[in-house]
């Protein structure tokens, strides 16, 4: 099985070494993990050619395990975003894991705070509604993962690896194997 590696890990300054720890990982459960760096760029520094590099590793793959840690906000990071709704509509592999396991509407209000109760909807400082389904990030992306798999793995973690989640993405290409990998291979072995 082949999974694509997405979130906003690439911009660590350790990101290779980091993308080389999660591919082991990875290995060590019988998957083959597809980091986003693993693009040859004949172009360096060009968006496009990374960009449809991207897009070629995430047709090869079975599906995509994606870093949910918010990044940059209160939420997971735009591109893996992207790169989720990109497999979701394929119809392929979805699962997600997280450092930050606090629900959505705690972290805007941490950020975007005090948040207030309204006639229909909890509002930020902006007067903006906030989501209150006690999920681990906006309700697409969350309630996409869930019907996709089994949830969110949140495992909170600190320190200068935290936004890697490398025991939460562990424990959820652990649950991956052990329910997934083996149907997945089965499936393959009655074609």
């Amino acid at each position: 099985m082949r999974l694509y590696l997405a979130g906003p890990d690439v911009f660590l300054p350790r990101a290779a070494e980091i993308g080389a720890r999660k591919r082991a990982i990875c290995a060590q459960h019988g998957i083959e993990g597809l980091f986003p760096l693993d693009v040859e760029l004949e172009a360096e520094g060009a968006a496009e050619p990374i960009y449809r590099g991207n897009l070629a590793l995430m047709e090869s793959a079975d599906g995509g395990v994606f870093n949910l840690t918010p990044f940059r906000g209160a939420s997971a990071d735009v591109g893996t975003a992207f790169e989720l709704g990109f497999l979701a509509a394929r119809g392929k592999l979805i699962f997600g894991y997280t450092s930050d396991p606090s629900p959505y509407r705690e972290r805007v209000h941490a950020q975007f705070g005090p948040l207030v109760p309204g006639r229909e909807a909890w509002r930020d400082r902006n007067g903006h509604a906030v989501e209150n389904f006690g999920l681990p990030d906006n309700l697409m992306i969350a309630v996409s993962i869930a019907e996709a798999s089994f949830g969110i793995h949140a495992i909170a973690e600190e320190g200068p690896d935290a936004l890697a989640a490398l025991r939460a993405f562990e424990s959820c290409v652990a649950q991956i194997a052990a329910r997934v990998v083996r149907r997945h291979s089965q499936e393959r072995a009655h074609v």
